[in-house]
């Protein structure tokens, strides 16, 4: 049973939303405005806090700003029946555990409290390890990463994580590991591109002594020292065939055999990693097809940075202030934060944490600048675009993107207005009037409510349809 903070000048919705937490189990402490929920921080212990965003007197963010100021500040989530680019981005600046457009549902709410709350062993995790997983996520791709980790966390089946360099597979990996029932036991990587084939055999599995010229002493090799544990297997793409037929003898009778020794039972978690497409390289007979099916039991993809932006901003504040040893932190102007938007991020989130350590760094000043990263180098090609993305002030940029994510969740929907707004995490009606701002065609919007009503009351009809 946990107690919640309901900070909201609606006392309606403050009842409705204090009657859902009771139903699963919780305590509602309802706050008419942003004073009264200071006050009862101040008086109460409290372990969430739903905090509404335009109140009279001081409003969500800058009670948020103050929340997030205490020592030991519960985890806050921000609702808003007008969400905008702009406050979505500050407030999850400002440390937001999420943004959400009213109304919520109760299953929509009882997934935020999950997500807020500590696990339910009742160890509370601080801070310094929520940051050590190294998975800020924000955006809806990589809220639907962090679910899928939690579900698979527990369990013993191997994983194949997919992704362009510099996304985070290694960090996805370590916070499967972190999460599951295999945590206090070790996590172990290997990077197969990085050793030799020759000796990636004994690197894995061991060797004996005497096994051959040079084994002077026994090694136990991954495989044992992550026995009870997980083993990462880093650029699995590039490990030989001839190795390749050993792993899968591995995973498939669940022993290996050291180099001159004999066979061993072995109890090992298997996450495999790559930034290559094995479906391709088996069909190009460069990668097992038996090994590749016995890998991917769970495949997690993890999306490029570029298809990600919400989370741009919060990754860089939080790799500025790992970066800043002084206080208070290095921030983000609103013009950084813009350029930092614009960016394409081949390189994904590693070259953004490089970036954010490049300026702490070589920048004294408490506030970092577009002029400051004038380093990041679009290309060609993008650069009169980035250009159209920088011009202006925070408001009208975020409205550019805005637009860009609307357009592009439409398209990937197949124009399929009700599917596109569940997409970006807003009702369809507040997707409609913002495609009326933008100009776009909304004659097919009434023809669209007809058809989902239909759906709803004669059966299913096609998807697109």
């Amino acid at each position: 049973m946990a107690r919640i903070l309901i900070v909201d000048d609606d006392s309606a919705l403050r009842e409705s939303l204090g009657e859902a937490l009771a139903d699963l189990g919780h305590v509602a402490i309802p706050a008419a405005d942003g004073a009264a929920a200071l006050a009862a921080l101040a008086r109460e212990p409290v372990d969430a806090v739903v905090l509404d965003l335009r109140m009279p007197g001081m409003d969500g963010l800058e009670v948020l700003r103050r929340i997030r100021a205490r020592p030991d500040s519960p985890p806050v989530a921000v609702l808003t029946a007008v969400p905008t680019s702009a406050n979505t981005i500050e407030a999850m600046r400002l440390g937001a555990v999420d943004h959400l457009v009213k109304p919520v549902g109760r299953k929509d709410l009882a997934e935020l409290i999950a997500r807020m709350l500590p696990p339910a062993s009742g160890k509370a995790e601080t801070p310094r390890e929520s940051e050590e997983t190294g998975l800020i996520a924000i955006s809806a791709p990589m809220r639907e990463v962090l679910k899928t980790i939690g579900l698979l966390a527990d369990s013993d089946a191997t994983v194949l994580i997919t992704g362009e360099t510099g996304t985070g597979k290694e960090v996805a990996a370590r916070a499967i590991h972190q999460f599951g029932r295999r945590s206090k036991k070790r996590f172990i990587a290997i990077n197969c591109a990085a050793i030799p084939s020759e000796l990636l055999e004994s690197e894995l599995f061991g060797h004996v002594r005497g096994a051959f010229t040079g084994a002077v002493a026994n090694r136990e090799g991954a495989f044992r020292e992550a026995h009870h544990g997980t083993l990462l297997l880093d650029e699995i793409g590039d490990m030989s065939l001839s190795l390749q037929a050993k792993l899968l003898r591995v995973l498939e009778t669940r022993e290996i055999v050291p180099l001159g020794g004999q066979p061993e039972p072995i109890d090992v978690r298997i996450i495999a990693a790559t930034n290559r497409d094995l479906a391709a390289a088996v069909r190009d007979g460069g990668f097992r097809e038996d090994l590749f099916y016995r890998l991917s039991v769970v495949p997690l993809a993890i999306p490029p940075l570029r298809e990600r932006l919400a989370d741009i901003i919060p990754l860089a504040e939080h790799f500025l202030a790992r970066a800043s040893p002084e206080t208070p932190k290095k921030r983000l102007a609103a013009d950084a934060a813009a350029r930092l938007l614009a960016y394409p991020w081949p390189g994904n989130v590693r070259e953004l944490r490089n970036a954010m350590e490049r300026v702490a760094i070589l920048k004294r000043r408490p506030v970092i600048t577009a002029e400051d990263l004038d380093f990041l180098s679009v290309p060609n090609d993008q650069k009169s675009e980035a250009r159209d993305w920088l011009a202006g002030d925070l408001p009208t940029a975020m409205a550019r993107l805005e637009a860009a994510m609307i357009r592009q969740a439409l398209a990937a929907c197949g124009g399929n207005r009700a599917e596109a707004a569940r997409q970006l995490g807003i009702h369809r009606q507040l997707l409609y009037t913002k495609l009326r701002k933008l100009g776009l065609d909304v004659s097919e919007m009434i023809t669209e409510e007809v058809a989902e009503a239909h759906i709803n009351a004669e059966g299913s009809l096609p998807k697109n349809k």
